[in-house]
């Protein structure tokens, strides 16, 4: 009798649960983002909320961490169709669509707001131009300010000239800043970083203060520069012939939740950045190299030669890049009230 109601129970548990159904499609998805980072928290917030919109019809499979390679690896791969997507760096997205770069372009933004009025204007167009070079672009993001941390103290543009600087291999506009700053970096992959600091291959980055922990570069540097060069920008792409293949309604989901990731990735991204610096400051990182030793002049004369460089190559077209500059001097001629400068920025 024991025997026959275990039977029945289980019958029923089994008749009324149901197989479990395995999701119409998987987004095979990487990024460089280590497991448990803000960044991937969020991203994995996303995946949750794409698999609860879409009925469990859309899941997304994430590979964190840079477990499939640098960005470039990542990109052969989604053209191999071994992936469908990723969340790029602006390296990543200079691959797709260079002019999009413009919004991360050194010493040319001051604050937030001047980002997102300038993005704002021009994401139209950068839509776009993802769009035409085969990717869908379903939500914008950032990684932050970025700053020079070194293993030695830097005062100035002199002492960077003695370091061992990282630069991400084949950046074109890392490389164009580099060569107009007169600087002589050592050209890696990020995946190569942490190792080559530890082995004194390198003794200088350049990277956000959420990015220094995250990566655990920080516990192999000591100093940090107070002048905040570019806005690291980010996105989260998808190849369109995998969005092509989606049935209208989830092309509408991912659309709709990585907009609304993108918001929150911006949002946490700039709060996260903030608190990092304390963490920083508290664990010992010693800040030098304030904007207001600096040379003005001779940063935005440097900014300016790496542009001729860019816009002569038409990885930034210049109408584009011109424009650009248009735009923020609008903006500044009008009155705003809070202002978020970046940490050490001065106008």
């Amino acid at each position: 009798m024991k025997f026959m109601t275990a039977t029945l129970v289980l019958f029923l548990a089994i008749t009324i649960s149901g197989p479990v159904q395995a999701a119409d499609y998987t987004l095979k998805f990487a990024t460089l983002a280590p497991p448990g980072s803000t960044w991937m928290n969020l991203l994995e917030d996303w995946g949750r909320e794409i698999e609860r919109r879409s009925g469990g019809r859309l899941e997304l499979k994430f590979y964190p961490g840079g477990v499939q390679g640098d960005e470039p690896d990542v990109l052969r791969k989604i053209r191999y169709r071994q992936l469908d997507g990723a969340a790029f760096t602006g390296y990543g997205i200079g691959s797709i669509h260079s002019p999009a770069r413009v919004l991360e372009f050194p010493f040319l933004f001051d604050s937030y707001e001047e980002i997102d009025h300038v993005r704002s204007e021009l994401m139209a167009e950068i839509e776009t131009g993802f769009r035409d070079n085969g990717y869908e672009l379903l939500g914008w993001m950032e990684v932050g300010f970025v700053y020079f941390f070194s293993q030695h103290r830097i005062e100035d543009f002199e002492d960077l000239k003695k370091r061992r600087i990282w630069l991400w291999q084949g950046d074109p506009l890392g490389q164009a800043m580099f060569a107009a700053g007169d600087l002589a970096p050592v050209p890696l992959s990020i995946t190569d970083v942490y190792t080559s600091l530890s082995t004194g291959l390198i003794d200088t980055v350049y990277c956000t203060p959420l990015a220094a922990i995250a990566l655990q570069w920080h516990t192999r540097l000591d100093y940090m520069s107070q002048l905040p060069m570019a806005n690291g920008i980010g996105a989260l792409v998808v190849a369109k012939r995998f969005f092509d293949k989606l049935p209208a309604e989830l092309q509408q989901v991912l659309r709709e939740t990585g907009a609304q990731a993108s918001r929150e990735l911006i949002r946490a991204t700039r709060a996260d950045n903030a608190t990092s610096l304390e963490v920083l400051r508290e664990e010992g990182m010693e800040f030098v190299m304030p904007p207001e030793s600096l040379d003005r002049d001779a940063l935005l004369e440097m900014r300016d030669q790496a542009a001729a460089q860019l816009t002569e190559d038409s990885y930034i077209p210049r109408s584009l890049y011109e424009r650009t500059r248009e735009l923020l001097t609008e903006y500044r001629s009008t009155p705003a009230e809070g202002t978020t400068t970046a940490h050490g920025a001065h106008d």
